[in-house]
């Protein structure tokens, strides 16, 4: 793609940055921070390791809503991150007006782009910048499932000693403690995970990868994880910018797929050029579905708690 911005230059940004323009995802990359000068020494840091990768990709920053214009695609990172003992929600009201910012300049500046949320909590503000946008589902979308899955996957080599290449995962739902890690469709090498761990260790794997987040957190303690959503945001631009038709967990909003309108949830999509091409919608057991269920429910909760702010 010719242009692209990340709005929000934290540690989060800057990660995904260093990915895209090494892999010359992009033309032109913009970071964009209320912190100017910050964006600017970021951006000439991330351009100068790029093009002793090889990379043309140009980087520049600065503070200025303008550095949108022509944006095809625009990465929201901004916002304040959890401390430890906070939950996703806990920086909601917080990061509710900062995204509304965002998306009034880019309604402004680049009002085609296709736009990539992944400020926290983010089915939330997916679900506000979509309506926001005023653009179809397939142009508005948030990360989430392809970092939570990433966690899983490490986990699960972990556990069984495997090689990770060989490894495939899959979580649904929410981001956060209500997120639904579907087993069924996890393997190793083509085989069903259940041939290689016992019931106990998968259920510890599924409740490590839904507090992924908060053991990072609690561990690092003033800073929470910034590498492993770096690289899930450059995994999800490579689809796009490339076209690849790749199957991905995606925050997308629900037009009747798993019993769900007018919502955001994370879900397996195809993103290809013009974004989410298309939700695949599985065939959930009755334990899944209900776990699914769940999910959603606290995702309509934390929407009705942000139409009252």
């Amino acid at each position: 793609m010719n242009k692209l911005s990340i709005v929000g230059a934290g540690v989060v940004g800057e990660a995904a940055a260093q990915i895209i323009a090494r892999e010359e995802f992009c033309r032109e990359l913009m970071l964009i921070d209320v912190q100017g000068e910050l964006a600017q020494g970021k951006a000439l840091d991330v351009w100068q390791a790029a093009v002793e990768s090889g990379s043309d990709t140009r980087v520049y920053g600065g503070p200025n809503a303008e550095l949108l214009q022509n944006s095809d695609l625009v990465v929201i990172t901004a916002g304040v991150p959890r401390k430890p003992g906070q939950s996703r929600q806990d920086v909601l009201s917080i990061n509710l007006p900062i995204l509304d910012s965002i998306m009034l300049d880019i309604n402004r500046h680049a009002p085609a782009a296709t736009v990539l949320v992944v400020s926290n909590p983010v089915d939330v503000l997916t679900y506000r910048a979509w309506c926001l946008s005023g653009l179809g589902r397939n142009r508005v979308f948030g990360q989430a499932g392809v970092l939570d899955t990433a966690r899983m996957k490490c986990f699960i080599a972990e556990e069984t000693g495997f090689s990770a290449r060989d490894i495939t995962a899959l979580v649904l739902g929410g981001h956060g403690d209500s997120m639904v890690p579907l087993m069924r469709y996890c393997t190793v090498g083509s085989v069903p995970l259940s041939h290689f761990l016992s019931n106990q260790q998968i259920e510890r794997i599924v409740e490590r990868t839904r507090q992924g987040g908060g053991e990072i957190l609690g561990l690092k303690k003033v800073g929470s994880a910034c590498d492993a959503p770096g690289v899930a945001i450059a995994e999800m631009v490579d689809a796009i910018a490339n076209g690849r038709n790749r199957i991905l967990p995606t925050v997308a909003i629900l037009e009747g797929e798993y019993g769900r309108t007018g919502i955001a949830m994370g879900v397996p999509c195809v993103l290809a050029e013009d974004g989410v091409a298309r939700v695949i919608e599985l065939s959930l057991d009755a334990q899944e579905q209900a776990m699914f269920d769940r999910s959603a429910d606290q995702v309509v909760r934390d929407i009705a708690e942000m139409n009252a702010l």
